[in-house]
């Protein structure tokens, strides 16, 4: 029986952390302990009093640090923890009941070193978090590449779900980067120090992300900017897949100038866009039942795109 310990670093989000501590008190395997790392967060969005709440439904620890980023962050979990399979989970997860039961199961039947899990959208989830997942999970948007089995080469876990053994931590010394990427570049790093690294298709963690287009725009070009940023340090970080947002972003605005330069071909490109957003609305529509929801994936799906685009293309432009 594997003991695992659950280390959620957090910033700012008090509300957070009750949510998703909440979803742990209800897990169908128990052997488990929760690290929260309050990673200097402001008075007043301290989530010390709210940990403390479920202590007697939980075996959990609370600790408060300077702020350094998320991945420092992580490995100051790491070094305070007592099991011998350590979790990761982003504050903005909720995890399903037999979440540990499935992993423990997994690593029972077929040992890994570190793993990682895909995200879905909860049933209780708003319009607007249905939207932004479905476009992070949809394979019209590369999403759905990532969390299946069935992916692009070597699989790399990302933090919002990821599990790495003691041994994996004590070798490795944890996160070298603490933002922008630090995810890719661990599980980069743990994949050619020979550690078996795979996804537990099972593992799956229900994942808010960010609550307007706005923030939701914010984060997914620091991800666009992440994937140049990697390349200087891990040749191979970049392949044909990632510059798919940068061509999006650059037929959308040869779209809106084809008017003014040749409108039997704009007719012609209109034939493709009504084909492709309309793809997404009736896909996600059917997988959330609610027209709303497509109508809203279709600008969840613009905005992560050109978001990542744009990342992509200013470091691209920028970095040496």
């Amino acid at each position: 029986m594997i003991k695992f310990t659950a280390v959620i670093p957090v910033y700012n989000r008090p509300e957070e952390i009750d949510e998703l501590l909440e979803s742990l008190t209800k897990q169908t395997y128990t052997h488990f302990e929760v690290i929260v790392v309050e990673d200097g967060s402001r008075e007043g969005e301290k989530c010390e009093e709210i940990t403390s709440s479920y202590s007697d439904r939980l075996d959990v620890k609370y600790f408060y640090k300077e702020n350094t980023g998320q991945g420092f962050s992580r490995n100051y979990g790491f070094e305070k923890a007592s099991g011998d399979y350590f979790v990761v989970f982003d504050s903005d997860c909720i995890i399903p009941e037999k979440y540990f039961e499935e992993v423990n199961s997994f690593l029972e039947n077929q040992w890994l070193d570190a793993f990682g899990g895909p995200d879905r959208a909860s049933e209780d989830f708003n319009d607007m978090q249905k939207a932004i997942s479905y476009s992070m999970t949809s394979l019209f948007t590369t999403g759905g590449i990532r969390g299946k089995k069935k992916h692009v080469g070597q699989f790399q876990p990302r933090s919002f779900n990821m599990g790495i053994s003691k041994e994996v931590f004590q070798k490795t010394g944890g996160y070298a980067m603490t933002n922008m990427g630090e995810d890719i570049e661990y599980s980069v790093r743990m994949i050619n120090a020979g550690f078996k690294v795979d996804l537990i298709p099972e593992a799956y963690v229900y994942h808010k992300r960010r609550g307007s287009f706005k923030q939701f725009f914010k984060q997914i070009f620091s991800f666009g900017r992440s994937r140049i940023i990697m390349r200087s340090f891990l040749p191979g970080a970049l392949k044909p897949v990632h510059f798919f947002p940068l061509c999006f972003v650059i037929a959308m605005l040869v779209f809106l100038m084809l008017p003014f330069i040749n409108f039997d071909l704009f007719k012609i490109a209109c034939i493709f866009v009504v084909f492709y957003f309309g793809g997404i609305l009736l896909d996600s529509s059917i997988q959330n039942k609610s027209i709303k929801v497509g109508v809203l994936s279709i600008i969840a799906s613009v905005v992560q795109l050109t978001a990542y685009g744009l990342g992509f293309l200013k470091e691209l432009m920028t970095s040496k």
